[in-house]
């Protein structure tokens, strides 16, 4: 069964006032309602006026993703009644968006680039917030809160060529990645980024699921909602053209109502908003260094690997921290920081922006001078970051490794550890001799044990072949 999705992606734009009236955006930490004024609740009588800085930074996303800009959009009205929608039409761009076409490359299934086209970019106000109280379901009464009413979005559409939750999962790592780098958008804010999907199996009627408030849920939610319909074909039940809701507390997808159709929402231009023609700005338009251009000066620079390299630069703060890292040392840096401290950081679900600099250096300078093993040096490493989050006053690694006697052994207290585990397990000795291959790794993790991770596997390993030839 060939799985087809498309992707609408909502991206608040990190202005400091809202899309069409003179509001603040910054609303995160105040009470509800504080933010707004007659334009954003709609108030009869009042005049909308297009926000400059948003109009830009919508142009540097249409320019960064490939697309044509028209040189002639303009904003229509949407029209639907719902609690968040104080005027009961949301301003929004219909048949002349502000810009078409356009792709991002990702890294395909089956290895090298995939190519996924865009269909368009348009801007729009975001609607209020519903505050359900009681139960998702069961609630017993809703607040609406307009403080986001009319923040300013841009709605990123694509073409529905992606074909699993694992792709989709990648092409929203790039596409944040891109937001990020471009600085157009702030990915702690909650919210920021909002997810639409539409999923069809082939041959059979497609579903929009909403409501998907992270990024990081979405791989969650189609493969759900996929696993859903294919168990619905295998039944013989018909799937039905509908709009449902992710209720990622429970990891299901909920009918919500029939979908509608465009002309339910009868569109038409907004009368009081001139056109805008905008395309003459593009060109003027200056763009950082952004993931790709940058992996790959990663590579030519550092001479790492395209996997390490588009590890580092898929997160604008983790591709800093490294080329502060790096230094004369990045066959050290880059492994250790995309492979090693980034699962730590996940685990504790830590931002790299909280792991001190001189000490993850002096780390990684152990490392290469070779005082340390590499078991050693992640103990080391994960008590720093421990020390981190209780808010402690870390320690420098050096100081860890004397207090807790971490130092590399090596010359003959080795070699008398090795023969002394030998001699323990003389049944592991014999199996080594008769060809069984798991036999090493056995003694060398013995080995390992008794020195408490503090020699190297390589030597132990050369250790054992030589003691047993003799």
């Amino acid at each position: 069964m060939t799985v087809i999705i498309g992707l609408e992606i909502h991206c608040q734009l990190n202005t400091k006032t809202k899309l069409f009236c003179g509001c603040s955006t910054d609303y995160r930490d105040d009470g509800p309602n504080t933010h707004v004024c007659p334009i954003c609740l709609g108030l009869p009588g009042t005049l909308p006026v297009t926000n400059k800085q948003a109009v830009l930074y919508a142009l540097k996303v249409a320019k960064a993703l490939h697309c044509e800009v028209p040189a002639f959009s303009e904003f229509a009205r949407k029209n639907y009644f719902y609690p968040d929608l104080p005027k009961a039409f949301q301003i929004t761009q219909y048949d002349k968006p502000l810009a078409v076409g356009g792709y991002i490359e990702i890294e395909a299934e089956s290895g090298g680039e995939k190519r996924v086209q865009l269909t368009r970019i348009h801007m729009e106000e975001d609607p209020g917030r519903l505050v359900h109280k009681g139960s998702g379901d069961r609630g017993r009464y809703t607040l609406v809160d307009y403080n986001r009413s009319g923040v300013p979005l841009i709605e990123i559409v694509t073409e529905p060529e992606l074909s699993s939750p694992k792709e989709a999962r990648r092409f929203l790592n790039k596409l944040r990645a891109t937001l990020e780098y471009l600085g157009i958008y702030d990915p702690e804010r909650e919210g920021s980024l909002r997810v639409d999907a539409n999923i069809s199996i082939k041959g059979y009627e497609r579903v929009e699921v909403k409501n998907i408030t992270s990024y990081k849920g979405v791989e969650k939610a189609l493969t759900f909602e996929i696993t859903r319909q294919k168990g619905m074909i295998r039944r013989n039940a018909p799937i039905v053209r509908e709009t449902r809701h992710y209720q990622e507390a429970r990891g299901v997808t909920t009918s919500a109502r029939s979908k509608e159709e465009e002309h339910d929402y009868r569109y038409f231009p907004e009368p009081d908003l001139a056109p805008l023609e905008v395309s003459s700005w593009v060109p003027e338009i200056v763009l950082p260094e952004l993931p790709d251009a940058r992996r790959d000066r990663f590579m030519q620079q550092y001479g790492i690997s395209q996997n390490h390299a588009r590890t580092l630069t898929g997160d604008l703060k983790l591709a800093e921290f490294f080329e502060e890292v790096a230094s004369d040392m990045p066959e050290i840096a880059a492994p250790w920081t995309a492979d090693i401290l980034l699962g730590e950081l996940n685990y504790r679900d830590m931002p790299v922006t909280k792991v001190p600099v001189p000490h993850y250096i002096a780390l990684l300078l152990e490392v290469k001078k070779g005082s340390v093993t590499d078991t050693s040096a992640v103990e080391i490493l994960r008590l720093i970051l421990n020390q981190v989050i209780e808010e402690e006053k870390p320690e420098m690694p050096g100081e860890i490794i004397v207090r807790l006697g971490l130092s590399k052994e090596g010359g003959d207290s080795i070699v008398d550890t090795v023969a002394s585990v030998l001699k323990e397990h003389e049944a592991a000795v014999a199996d080594h001799r008769a060809g069984k291959a798991g036999a090493i790794n056995f003694l060398v993790g013995q080995v390992m044990k008794a020195t408490r991770g503090r020699a190297d596997p390589k030597e132990i390993a050369k250790i054992i072949t030589d003691l047993l030839k003799d």
